[in-house]
Protein backbone atom coordinates (compact mmCIF):
# COMPACT_ATOMS: atom_id res chain seq x y z
CA UNK A 1 0.00 0.00 0.00
CA UNK A 2 2.83 2.35 1.35
CA UNK A 3 4.40 1.50 -2.46
CA UNK A 4 1.07 2.29 -4.21
CA UNK A 5 0.97 5.79 -2.58
CA UNK A 6 4.53 6.87 -3.21
CA UNK A 7 3.81 6.07 -6.83
CA UNK A 8 0.66 7.36 -6.71
CA UNK A 9 1.40 11.11 -5.17
CA UNK A 10 4.57 11.39 -7.34
CA UNK A 11 3.13 10.65 -10.88
CA UNK A 12 0.16 12.88 -10.03
CA UNK A 13 2.12 15.26 -8.66
CA UNK A 14 4.55 15.17 -12.29
CA UNK A 15 0.76 15.55 -13.84
CA UNK A 16 -0.13 18.53 -11.69
CA UNK A 17 3.55 20.92 -12.10
CA UNK A 18 3.50 19.73 -16.20
CA UNK A 19 0.24 19.85 -17.00
CA UNK A 20 -1.21 22.42 -14.47
CA UNK A 21 1.19 24.65 -13.16
CA UNK A 22 3.54 25.21 -15.87
CA UNK A 23 0.99 26.04 -18.17
CA UNK A 24 -0.69 28.38 -16.27
CA UNK A 25 2.39 30.47 -16.09
CA UNK A 26 3.48 30.16 -19.59
CA UNK A 27 0.58 29.52 -21.86
CA UNK A 28 0.78 33.11 -23.12
CA UNK A 29 4.53 33.37 -23.97
CA UNK A 30 5.66 33.66 -27.67
CA UNK A 31 6.68 30.31 -27.42
CA UNK A 32 3.99 28.72 -26.49
CA UNK A 33 1.41 30.10 -28.76
CA UNK A 34 3.88 29.67 -31.85
CA UNK A 35 3.46 26.48 -30.74
CA UNK A 36 0.06 26.15 -31.20
CA UNK A 37 0.21 28.29 -34.24
CA UNK A 38 2.45 25.91 -35.21
CA UNK A 39 0.39 22.89 -34.76
CA UNK A 40 -2.37 24.30 -37.38
CA UNK A 41 -4.84 25.49 -34.09
CA UNK A 42 -6.17 28.97 -33.84
CA UNK A 43 -4.90 30.99 -30.67
CA UNK A 44 -8.24 30.03 -28.96
CA UNK A 45 -7.62 26.94 -28.63
CA UNK A 46 -4.40 27.22 -26.47
CA UNK A 47 -5.98 29.01 -23.74
CA UNK A 48 -9.24 26.54 -23.78
CA UNK A 49 -6.49 24.08 -23.40
CA UNK A 50 -4.80 25.90 -20.54
CA UNK A 51 -8.02 26.06 -18.78
CA UNK A 52 -9.29 22.67 -18.84
CA UNK A 53 -5.22 21.61 -17.97
CA UNK A 54 -5.41 23.46 -14.90
CA UNK A 55 -9.11 22.23 -13.78
CA UNK A 56 -8.30 18.68 -14.80
CA UNK A 57 -4.81 19.20 -12.48
CA UNK A 58 -6.62 19.98 -9.73
CA UNK A 59 -9.08 17.87 -9.78
CA UNK A 60 -6.05 14.70 -9.53
CA UNK A 61 -4.29 16.62 -6.91
CA UNK A 62 -7.32 17.74 -4.40
CA UNK A 63 -7.82 14.63 -2.21
CA UNK A 64 -11.85 16.04 -1.91
CA UNK A 65 -12.42 16.11 -5.69
CA UNK A 66 -15.11 13.59 -6.26
CA UNK A 67 -13.93 10.25 -7.74
CA UNK A 68 -15.86 10.62 -10.98
CA UNK A 69 -14.40 14.04 -11.50
CA UNK A 70 -11.40 12.57 -11.50
CA UNK A 71 -12.03 10.20 -13.52
CA UNK A 72 -13.14 12.46 -16.30
CA UNK A 73 -9.53 13.99 -15.56
CA UNK A 74 -7.84 11.15 -16.19
CA UNK A 75 -9.87 10.50 -19.80
CA UNK A 76 -9.15 14.49 -20.69
CA UNK A 77 -5.73 13.85 -19.94
CA UNK A 78 -5.47 10.57 -22.05
CA UNK A 79 -7.32 12.51 -24.73
CA UNK A 80 -4.77 15.34 -24.64
CA UNK A 81 -1.75 13.57 -24.86
CA UNK A 82 -2.96 11.04 -27.57
CA UNK A 83 -3.67 14.38 -29.58
CA UNK A 84 -0.57 15.65 -28.92
CA UNK A 85 0.93 12.92 -30.16
CA UNK A 86 -1.49 12.45 -33.46
CA UNK A 87 -0.31 16.28 -34.05
CA UNK A 88 2.96 17.05 -33.67
CA UNK A 89 3.23 13.28 -35.57
CA UNK A 90 1.10 15.29 -38.66
CA UNK A 91 2.90 18.19 -38.73
CA UNK A 92 6.13 17.59 -37.49
CA UNK A 93 6.43 13.64 -38.71
CA UNK A 94 8.07 11.17 -35.92
CA UNK A 95 11.05 12.70 -34.28
CA UNK A 96 12.42 13.38 -30.89
CA UNK A 97 9.41 15.71 -30.26
CA UNK A 98 6.78 12.71 -29.90
CA UNK A 99 8.40 11.40 -26.74
CA UNK A 100 7.21 14.25 -24.79
CA UNK A 101 3.33 12.73 -24.98
CA UNK A 102 4.39 9.16 -24.94
CA UNK A 103 6.07 9.83 -21.61
CA UNK A 104 3.49 12.02 -20.11
CA UNK A 105 1.01 9.06 -21.14
CA UNK A 106 3.01 6.26 -19.01
CA UNK A 107 2.97 8.77 -15.97
CA UNK A 108 -0.43 9.23 -16.27
CA UNK A 109 -1.12 5.62 -16.80
CA UNK A 110 1.07 4.94 -13.39
CA UNK A 111 -1.10 7.24 -11.71
CA UNK A 112 -3.99 5.90 -12.98
CA UNK A 113 -2.99 2.54 -12.29
CA UNK A 114 -1.82 3.42 -8.39
CA UNK A 115 -5.45 5.88 -7.79
CA UNK A 116 -7.51 2.29 -8.35
CA UNK A 117 -5.25 -0.09 -6.30
CA UNK A 118 -5.48 2.89 -3.39
CA UNK A 119 -8.97 2.74 -4.05
CA UNK A 120 -10.44 -0.45 -4.66
CA UNK A 121 -13.98 0.77 -4.60
CA UNK A 122 -13.92 2.14 -7.90
CA UNK A 123 -14.82 -0.20 -10.34
CA UNK A 124 -12.49 0.10 -13.43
Amino acid sequence: MKKSKIIFWSTTILIFLFEGVMPALTSQTELAVEGIRHLGYPDYFGVMLTVFKVLGSLALIIPAVPKRIKEWAYAGFAIDFISAFVSIAAVDGFGPALLLPLIFMVVLVLSYIHYHKLNPEIKG
